[in-house]
């Protein structure tokens, strides 16, 4: 079953609250994504744990095991642009089809208890590179490939609501707590 490739902008999660799952980046601070990036992975171990992981239950829509692969995978690559713009004056980020990368991959293929134990060690690693972000350096940028530009700030926000996006996709929301 063929799912329609995801082709939206979806940088406007920094300006308003997600309709579809009700996350609000604009009231997260950059400091808790990485606390939030571990809560995610946690439940995300726990969605991976299910009987049926892996089948779709709906026609627009992976599985469980897809998306979970697709959120090891972002854990990864966030942690690379994060990498970059740390260490690098505005960096260019390559785009990355994350459609192409599901069917290469064979996403709905894969073990699940694998990528649960990836997921968690992707996304630690992910959310130890936050915890060394300094407040001065919440102001760097980078840029994706499409145009669109981010502070490490911004970064953080657009980041999060994707594993967050997709625990809401397979029944398994999050609670983020609101603002200190």
């Amino acid at each position: 079953m063929t799912i329609t490739p995801d082709t939206k902008d979806w940088t406007w999660v920094l300006e308003r609250t997600c309709p579809e799952c009700g996350f609000d980046s604009t009231s997260v601070a950059a400091a808790s994504v990485a606390g939030l990036t571990r809560a995610s992975a946690a439940r995300w171990q726990e969605v991976l744990q299910r009987d049926g992981a892996e089948v779709r239950t709906d026609s627009e829509r992976w599985s469980a095991l897809e998306y979970g692969c697709h959120v090891r995978d972002v854990f990864q690559i966030f942690n690379g642009r994060l990498g970059r713009m740390l260490a690098e004056d505005d960096p260019l980020f390559e785009n990355w089809d994350q459609d192409a990368t599901a069917i290469e991959a064979r996403y709905g293929e894969q073990d699940a208890a694998e990528v649960a134990d990836a997921l968690v060690i992707r996304g630690a690693a992910l959310a130890d590179r936050f915890d060394t972000v300094a407040p001065r350096d919440l102001t760097r940028r980078g840029r994706r490939s499409d145009g669109a530009r981010f502070t490490i700030e911004s970064f953080a926000r657009y980041f999060i609501h994707d594993p967050i996006h997709h625990l809401h996709d397979v029944g398994a929301p999050l609670e983020v707590p609101p603002p200190a």
